[in-house]
């Protein structure tokens, strides 16, 4: 089946999110939506999709004109997504989840549960994804999970399928097996739409790729085109991909974490048993899938958990016990990986936000009263500083773009005077261009003297930055292996398999 997208146009309010898009994705074929966060893929998909309805254009079907007004009538057209965050029932089986919105009925109206299985099975053995129809979602591991996905899309015979961000919770092996999936379908005649920002995916089995820029197709691209043309048509300028760094000038142990225990309110175990040290100059890196303890880790460090054991000393001063306050006088940074959550407040000004954790004291609070020319002029000097695109200082933070919300979050960090940086998935939903920015700031920061934590699902920014990796994986240490480890040897790390020679 041939889909033809044909001058798309959503807006909302004045923001037009797709501003007249084309493009055609023909059977058998793998064509890429390449572009930054925000840059409008996801919401052009939501239309293919009849989750929004366009306000201009047509959606074509083997040049039939479509008029969607739900997923229901782009399902029954033959069209299937496959979503970045899994659309299944945790406690439900993976048959139960593929019937689920679509449920056969036997014998007096009851489920047809042995339909759905056989259909299960049947996939599976076509594809061979060796999925047990019976399973519950739960107990399966992400990729398998995303499978399944794949399997009820396909059980409702989708000739068109879009793939929104897929490897985002997936391991290298998870990719790779994914890649082997799409391509399989490809072969079988299926239309595939494949949605990211990463290029070494986009290279490893795109046909064709369209790049989208601030709503609009900037143009089209070969999948031999190399990382720096593609990187430049979703910026709009050179960029430079590769993080320089010199070799860490060690000094002595700064961060010394021993037997770290972070429990949650109705007992689970997230963090077990942790016990690394961070040097002086030098950046350990933290890899793993997410949901494996790195949030409740970093938020130990801040002294957001409750329920924490063990030690974590700074510089030689306990950190556990201290309050939030306490923690970032000592003079640990933190850059949260949900920076509107936790980074930000989106209805105060730059300046505002540039000064949170430093709003009781010198420079920018004398004697109870904030001294505004001081908090002016620091927060020009930091707009300037870390390219901050906005009108000005005055700019509410919830109005600018996530890259340079995480400027602002990254600018206010990296301004004081620290004896520890955190920094929590630091290029989540940031563009390219803003991620070289930030990589800099941070190997800065490394080289004076600084012992840096990164924790990032991205194993290319993690190999990238890392002196060392630590790997976690259900909330204990796999290992803690050079940044040159193979990414063959990372990936089975992620799924708890230990490497020999790995510190444990």
């Amino acid at each position: 089946m041939k889909l033809e997208l044909r001058d798309i146009t959503k807006r909302f309010g004045s923001l037009v999110a797709n501003d007249r898009i084309s493009l055609t994705v023909e059977p058998g074929e793998i064509h890429c939506l390449l572009g930054e966060n925000g840059a409008g893929k996801s919401t052009l998909m939501n239309v293919l999709y009849g989750l929004y309805r366009a306000d201009e254009g047509e959606i074509l079907l083997d040049d039939e004109v479509q008029h969607f007004t739900g997923p229901g009538d782009a399902i029954a057209a033959g069209i299937g997504m496959v979503h970045q965050h899994f659309m299944l029932l945790p406690v439900f089986t993976v048959a139960e989840n593929v019937m689920l919105g679509d449920e056969a009925t036997g014998f007096a109206g009851s489920l047809d549960l042995d339909a759905a299985g056989k259909r299960v099975a049947e996939i599976s053995k076509q594809f061979g994804f060796h999925v047990n129809p019976s399973s519950v979602i739960e107990d399966l591991p992400v990729g398998v999970q995303q499978r399944v996905e794949i399997i009820k899309a396909l059980s409702r015979d989708a000739e068109v399928l879009v793939f929104d961000e897929p490897t985002a919770v997936l391991t290298p092996q998870e990719t790779d097996e994914l890649m082997g999936t799409m391509r399989q379908l490809k072969e079988a005649g299926k239309a595939i739409v494949f949605i990211t920002h990463k290029l070494r995916e986009v290279r490893e089995v795109a046909d064709k790729i369209t790049v989208i820029r601030l709503g609009k197709v900037v143009g089209e691209a070969s999948p031999t085109a190399s990382n720096q043309e593609l990187a430049a048509m979703m910026v709009g300028r050179p960029v430079e991909l590769t993080v320089h760094k010199d070799p860490p000038q060690l000094g002595e142990d700064a961060l010394v974490v021993d037997n770290l225990r972070v429990i949650d309110a109705l007992g689970h175990v997230h963090v077990d048993n942790l016990s690394f040290t961070i040097k002086r100059g030098e950046v350990l890196a933290v890899a793993g899938v997410q949901g494996n303890g790195q949030t409740e880790l970093t938020e130990a460090l801040l002294g957001l958990q409750d329920h924490v054991t063990g030690s974590i000393k700074l510089d030689g001063k306990e950190l556990v016990g201290r309050s939030v306050r306490k923690i970032l006088d000592a003079g640990v940074g933190f850059v949260p990986e949900d920076r509107q959550e936790d980074g930000l407040v989106g209805n105060m000004t730059i300046a505002e936000n540039l000064m949170l954790n430093r709003s009781f004291d010198e420079p920018f609070v004398r004697n109870g009263s904030l001294q505004l020319d001081k908090l002016d002029e620091f927060a020009t000097q930091k707009l300037k500083e870390y390219d901050v695109r906005a009108p000005g200082i005055t700019t509410n933070a919830g109005n600018l773009s996530g890259g340079n919300q995480q400027k602002v979050v990254v600018a206010r960090e990296l301004s004081r005077d620290l004896r520890l940086l955190v920094a929590a998935q630091p290029t989540r939903g940031v563009d390219v261009g803003s991620i070289e920015f930030i990589h800099t700031q941070i190997v800065a920061t490394r080289d004076s003297g600084v012992p840096v934590l990164v924790v990032s699902t991205e194993l290319d920014e993690v190999v990238a930055l890392a002196d060392r990796i630590m790997v976690l994986y259900r909330g204990r240490i796999v290992g803690i292996v050079p940044p040159d480890t193979p990414r063959e040897v990372l990936g089975l790390m992620m799924t708890g398999e230990r490497p020999e020679g790995a510190v444990a």
